[in-house]
């Protein structure tokens, strides 16, 4: 049966930057304290495990869909991981999908056409009962317009309530999605998280900043898909901060000058979150120092295959 969660709208300001600095490494073992009342336990892991997903393509940039767990080497922080625990072809598991439109002024001119390519990717990208998405515009603050489910037809209406308002906070908007949805969000076990952004990148509200909403896309272990709205046929400043975004997750940025070309974009993202791997391996000297640590993933003996994944993740502090 389908979720019958009803559309609903709810602008949310997001807390400041320095709260809530949580690990985005997945976990292994646990301890539990009972309190006062015995029916509630606290689950308290330990993190000895990373979790990335990547994707393969050759030199024609067509996605490499049959390689097996040999076929990689892990490098973390710049040593070899110890053990590659797990290792899967990523299009069997759930998805968490955030699509966040940029709904300033600044975005208008198309804003109808967008609004329509993206409840046909939201049709065709999630599956009843098994993915789900929530939908987020913003201007000066974020604001629900449909919270998660996987009933396309309430997702649907959540993006046909955005209306065009004011200035943009997108780094507010990106932080808060991955903090208080995603990071939030149930999982009982495995699965993927992603976000697609269409802005014009240029961000004049936000209270945080650039590294710090990637820093929270990277705890959230959150691919960020950016899709430019810019149609000036140049790239701007605007476009290089979406770059830059899609880049440190990750995910792809596109520039679709010309209006039909939104839909492609969609089109492309849909076919790379059917075309992913997924696995999890056990770092070669792990420290909970909270520090960033860098992922490398390498094609072995497959010279000619890119391998993109995000760039690193924070190890937990003590």
């Amino acid at each position: 049966m389908q979720s019958a969660s009803q559309p609903s709208t709810s602008r949310l300001q997001p807390a400041p930057p320095t709260s809530d600095r949580l690990p985005a490494v997945s976990t292994n073992g646990q301890q539990s304290s009972t309190q006062e009342d015995e029916s509630v336990t606290t689950i308290i892991k330990t993190v000895n495990e990373v979790n990335v997903v990547f994707t393969v393509t050759d030199k024609h940039g067509r996605y490499v869909k049959d390689l097996k767990k040999e076929d990689f080497k892990v490098v973390d922080d710049a040593k070899p991981a110890e053990e590659i625990k797990d290792f899967r072809n990523q299009t069997d598991l759930p998805l968490q999908v955030g699509l966040l439109v940029d709904a300033s002024n600044s975005v208008r001119d198309r804003f109808k056409f967008e609004q329509e390519s993206a409840i046909e990717f939201l049709n065709q990208t999630i599956r009843p009962r098994y993915d789900k998405a929530f939908v987020v515009g913003f201007d000066v603050t974020p604001e629900v317009t449909q919270d998660f489910t996987d009933n396309t037809e309430h997702l649907s209406r959540g993006v046909r309530a955005l209306r065009p308002g004011g200035g943009t906070a997108m780094f507010d908007a990106l932080y808060f999605s991955c903090r208080d949805k995603l990071l939030k969000a149930p999982r009982s076990g495995p699965l993927r998280r992603a976000i697609v952004l269409l802005s014009d990148g240029d961000d004049n509200q936000s209270h945080v900043t650039r590294e710090e909403a990637i820093e929270m896309a990277q705890r959230a272990e959150v691919i960020v898909y950016t899709i430019s709205t810019n149609i000036s046929g140049t790239k701007g400043k605007g476009d290089k901060v979406l770059e830059r975004i899609a880049d440190a997750t990750g995910g792809r940025p596109f520039f679709p000058f010309q209006i039909r070309d939104v839909a492609n974009a969609f089109a492309e993202i849909q076919d790379e979150l059917r075309s992913q791997y997924a696995l999890s391996y056990k770092p070669a000297d792990f420290k909970t120092d909270g520090r960033y640590r860098t992922i490398e993933i390498v094609a072995m003996d497959h010279k000619n295959l890119h391998v993109r994944s995000r760039r690193g993740y924070f190890a937990p502090a003590r």
